[in-house]
């Protein structure tokens, strides 16, 4: 994919953060693209200031999503964002609904339309991108089950790939993991205030003692960089980091 000019790009969880910015993007590239996203007032806001951006509001977890989207455009390019926010609390203090959140909405949606994807299947040469998070490589005591899913979804896109090898499909399905919290972002300022909180001390001084993030745009660029020369890059996660992108 060296080029996403004219391409059919999706992105969901395209309302806010780092989905807005891989829509605005593609859109600046050319793509034809489809942000999808629960939140209606951040998507018209998306489509105002973004330019060629057609919206769909959806909720991707649902059963029926991947149906409704892959029926409006069928892409060369599909990107899964965003998800739950996850509680802020001590493990015991949460209940099994609060735990298991991003389960039921990240990891659900991952499954559904990398299944969908290998099941359609989507077109030799397609990208699939699931944004995962660095929690699942080092956890996140204070966020119950957010860890464990952004890893399952590191494991549905390494076996996505192998589903997609052993069928003969050509479709390239990839996980991208920021490696540290973004206290910049809506999602990464709650993240903070959580720990912060959790350890008593205060936004500031936790801030302080983290090292180094990478950036927001660090993180869309290497989606980009990945989804432009998927077979480049040996292996299907990938962790962005200040440094750069490295395998997992």
């Amino acid at each position: 994919m060296p080029s996403l000019m004219d391409k059919n790009v999706i992105v969901l969880g395209a309302s806010r953060g780092l989905g807005a910015m891989i829509a605005r993007r593609a859109a600046a590239q050319g793509a034809r693209t489809l942000a999808v996203a629960r939140r209606r007032h951040g998507l018209d806001e998306l489509a105002r200031s973004a330019g060629d951006v057609d919206v769909l509001e959806l909720d991707a977890s649902d059963e029926s999503a991947p149906e409704k989207v892959f029926s409006d455009r069928v892409p060369s390019l599909l990107v899964v964002c965003g998800g739950a926010r996850p509680h802020a609390a001590a493990i015991h203090e949460m209940t099994w609904e609060q735990f298991s959140a991003n389960w039921e909405n990240d990891v659900k949606t991952s499954f559904l339309f990398c299944k969908a994807a290998l099941s359609k299947p989507l077109a030799p040469g397609s990208v699939v991108v699931l944004v995962s998070s660095g929690a699942a490589l080092g956890g996140s005591p204070v966020s119950g089950g957010y860890a464990g899913a952004k890893r399952m979804q590191m494991l549905i896109a390494n076996y996505c790939q192998k589903e997609s090898d052993r069928l003969g499909l050509g479709i390239r399905f990839l996980a991208v993991a920021p490696a540290t919290i973004m206290p910049g972002t809506e999602f990464g300022k709650h993240a903070v205030e959580g720990y912060a909180e959790y350890l008593g001390m205060s936004v500031a001084d936790f801030v302080k003692s983290m090292k180094s993030p990478q950036s927001p745009e660090d993180v869309v660029a290497a989606v980009f960089e990945l989804a432009a020369h998927p077979n480049a890059w040996e292996g299907s996660v990938f962790k962005v980091s200040s440094d750069g992108i490295a395998r997992v």
